[in-house]
């Protein structure tokens, strides 16, 4: 067994997991040190909507939904490449789950990568969000219909 590990991860049936935290506290502090436009280079009006209640944005569904961009990015793999912010997009479905669209840079990515969907699950606290995400493969062997 080599010392260090040698994947980087790809190929024909290799799938990338994804998983972030991120800290209530660390956006509570950007949401009061630049306002709500510093995550519009983030989030779409989509996103931040879906965040939105009657007294403002809840800070941890923002954080959710920043968590799951980073999880999601990092099932891509890519290096020298950094997060498109608003490639990823994650909003609500009808059902309350998250669903990951993937939009120019990311979409090319993906594809790149043989991935043909990403899905995420968010779980948050008091104090963080987490995120984990998952690949979804296409079909190496191009029999599914």
């Amino acid at each position: 067994m080599p010392a260090h590990p040698t994947a980087a991860g790809g190929g024909p049936g290799w799938a990338n997991l994804g998983m972030d935290i991120v800290s209530v506290k660390r956006v509570r502090r950007l949401l009061d040190d630049h306002g709500e436009g510093f995550f519009e280079r983030m989030l779409d009006p989509g996103e931040l909507a879906d965040c939105r209640t009657s007294s403002g944005l809840d800070l941890l569904s923002l954080c959710g939904r920043i968590a799951a961009k980073e999880a999601a990015f990092k099932t891509l793999r890519v290096r020298g490449r950094f997060l498109p912010w608003r490639d990823i997009v994650v909003r609500r479905s009808d059902g309350g789950w998250p669903l990951v669209e993937l939009r120019r840079g990311a979409a090319d990515m993906a594809a790149q990568s043989g991935i043909t969907d990403i899905t995420v699950s968010i779980s948050h606290d008091v104090d963080y969000a987490v995120a984990v995400a998952a690949p979804i493969l296409g079909d190496p062997s191009g029999l599914r219909p």
